[in-house]
């Protein structure tokens, strides 16, 4: 997979619709899925779970667990799935991932994140990466994360992903711990630097892509999260700006229009209107008569029997042209 523009996994929202629409922006960005954990996996809905369409790829599927086992068996479901990548969370730090001893926490078990990392890249054929913060509580020195990425390299990764801003496992919550640390993009510019061989990629904050071809100058690739889910739009020339592609860029009406045979398809399996729908709330952002396609939605799609007309009255509400 090309990490030059990767969709960062984000939980409750890069499902397999969000996905879907993302890819019809950009053909060329590599899509994550959010994060399953490893006992989800084995023991849960395994088809809803590993489920996407083929329109999707490049897609890598994101695990979360810290037994070297577990996560070899589920990684291997994933690549038989079809999945391009599987990705390692280990910067995750909420109470019920903490619970379960793996996300940031890992980044305090180098050891043991290495088998995993091992027991994984032994049964596959497709590459294993790993996605983590520059720090974790007060574990946040340069020296700390040097270390860590040494032995995560001596252990067989490659690729890694680096959310800018260090982790606080206690007293901030999932969202603040996106906003309060403050970010630290030297510190993974430095690390590319330090480690050339390696690939880079940097994550948090990044609203443009102004800003994502500002670090491309430092570093390898750049994913992208929350300015992508509120605002999809912002960054729909990225093939062009970032890949060299030739011009392919749809207006937000035309974009909603390729949208609709695969949301069809949807609600004739049985997906509510409302799954899918969630989604688009940003499409239309900064648009006149964007508060109301978003009112309209809201209220309109978690309607039993909620179909295509409701997306037909709030499209109404906003420009043709736009």
């Amino acid at each position: 997979m090309d990490h030059r523009f990767c969709v960062a996994p984000m939980l409750d929202c890069t499902d397999r619709h969000q996905r879907y629409l993302f890819r019809l922006i950009s053909k060329k960005a590599s899509l994550y899925t959010e994060m399953v954990t490893t006992g989800a996996l084995l023991h849960g809905d395994r088809e809803r779970l590993l489920a996407f369409d083929p329109l999707e790829h490049p897609v890598a599927f994101q695990l979360g667990g810290s037994e070297p086992k577990a996560m070899a068996r589920s990684a291997l479901l994933a690549e038989q799935a079809g999945y391009g990548e599987i990705n390692i969370n280990a910067g995750c730090p909420s109470d019920r991932v903490q619970a379960g001893q793996f996300g940031v926490s890992l980044m305090l078990e180098p050891a043991r994140l290495v088998e995993c990392h091992r027991a994984m890249s032994e049964v596959l054929s497709i590459p294993v990466t790993l996605k983590h913060r520059v720090g974790v509580d007060d574990q946040d020195s340069k020296a700390f994360l040097t270390s860590f990425v040494t032995k995560m390299a001596e252990g067989g990764c490659r690729t890694f992903i680096i959310h800018a801003r260090k982790a606080w496992r206690h007293g901030l919550s999932p969202k603040q711990n996106r906003q309060v640390p403050p970010l630290c993009y030297h510190r993974v510019y430095q690390l590319k630097q330090d480690f050339p061989e390696l690939e880079v990629v940097i994550n948090g904050g990044i609203t443009s892509l102004d800003d994502a071809l500002g670090h491309l100058d430092h570093v390898d690739g750049v994913m992208v999260g929350r300015a992508i889910y509120n605002d999809p739009y912002r960054f729909s020339a990225v093939d062009q700006r970032l890949f060299g592609a030739e011009a392919y860029q749809l207006t937000r009406q035309q974009l909603l229009e390729a949208y609709l045979p695969y949301l069809r398809s949807q609600l004739e399996q049985g997906t509510p209107l409302g799954v899918m729908a969630r989604h688009l709330f940003g499409l239309f952002h900064g648009v006149p008569g964007a508060r109301g396609w978003r009112r309209t939605l809201g209220e309109g799609a978690w309607k039993p029997d909620a179909g295509v007309e409701v997306i037909d009255r709030a499209r109404a509400l906003v420009p043709a042209s736009a």
